[in-house]
């Protein structure tokens, strides 16, 4: 009982012994934490004229040091606010310069209603493969119309963005048709020829005045439209080049018996032209002009004249 007794006292007493020590180290930390602060609060100055040691994150700041931290807050709340505002910028030139619609509407030389919908519905099928061309900015109007060309509307001349009606998220396209020089009709099928020498068969001008009559006796509808084609294109070319000449079509007659001549009346001239599909009409057409000139000039009315020959003009 003795030794119980002696060996619990001894258990106390070293309890208590390990209780003071934990009261002198805190009161040890105490006071160092507080003594640390108090070394803190002399790393600062109040005074703008004297500098001390890491100034910037001291306690005690001077008012160069506030006004110096208040400047620095504000330029990053300045690039914060124009960083949003950039954005917010950018996302609204997206939206005003995106196309999601198109509207179509065309030249006031047209003298016919557009029907819009056939164009509207490619030019649609055009930004669905090529999606990065839905955005003013990048929309190529070159390649739409040499896309729509190319899909069935041969008679688009050429597109263009219209600045003047503007909408967000529609673009508004103004589609040039191509005026016709000449027209052509075979059977129940009528084609048309602009100068550039481009057949198509829908027109939104005026009939034009010139007319081709066909003599060659082509009977098969497929040989029919392949020569209209041909024939058209280069009856726009030859009417084209003499029209630069000063020289004005009045009738195109395809000859019997033959696919490769024409017989072009000329207005001021009684006689025809001969004239070959083989040879440049930008040649025959000089041609053509300089022999019209010079037998008007000498009196001479000859029954027809030929300028199928480069270089020549024969007539008789």
């Amino acid at each position: 009982m003795n030794l119980l007794r002696k060996k619990q006292q001894r258990q106390g007493r070293r309890t208590a012994l390990v209780r003071e020590k934990g009261r002198a180290a805190a009161d040890f930390d105490d006071s160092q934490r507080y003594a640390f602060r108090r070394n803190r609060t002399l790393t600062g100055s109040l005074s703008s004229g004297v500098s001390s040691a890491n100034e910037h994150n001291s306690e005690l700041q001077s008012t160069r040091v506030q006004a110096h931290h208040l400047r620095r807050h504000r330029r990053h709340l300045g690039v914060a606010l124009f960083a949003v505002l950039v954005v917010v910028t950018g996302l609204a030139w997206m939206i005003w310069q995106s196309v999601v619609d198109v509207k179509i509407i065309t030249d006031n030389g047209a003298s016919q209603p557009l029907n819009a919908k056939p164009y509207t519905d490619e030019i649609q099928r055009y930004l669905g493969l090529h999606p990065f061309e839905r955005n003013r900015a990048s929309f190529n109007t070159d390649t739409v119309t040499a896309y729509l060309q190319s899909h069935g509307f041969p008679e688009v001349n050429h597109v263009s963005l219209d600045d003047a009606h503007r909408q967000i998220g529609t673009a508004t396209l103004v589609v040039s048709m191509r005026k016709p020089v000449v027209s052509w009709k075979t059977g129940t099928t009528r084609l048309y020829v602009d100068e550039d020498g481009v057949a198509f068969a829908r027109n939104y001008y005026a009939d034009p005045t010139v007319e081709v009559v066909d003599q060659t006796g082509i009977q098969t509808v497929n040989n029919q439209v392949l020569a209209s084609n041909r024939f058209l294109g280069f009856i726009g070319l030859i009417i084209g080049h003499l029209h630069e000449q000063g020289l004005s079509v009045s009738q195109v007659i395809l000859p019997a018996d033959t696919t490769h001549q024409l017989l072009v009346s000329v207005q001021g001239a009684t006689y025809p032209v001969k004239i070959s599909v083989d040879r440049p009409a930008a040649d025959q057409a000089e041609d053509t002009a300089r022999a019209v000139r010079y037998l008007t000039s000498k009196g001479v009315t000859p029954k027809y004249l030929d300028v199928r020959i480069s270089g020549r003009a024969y007539y008789q």
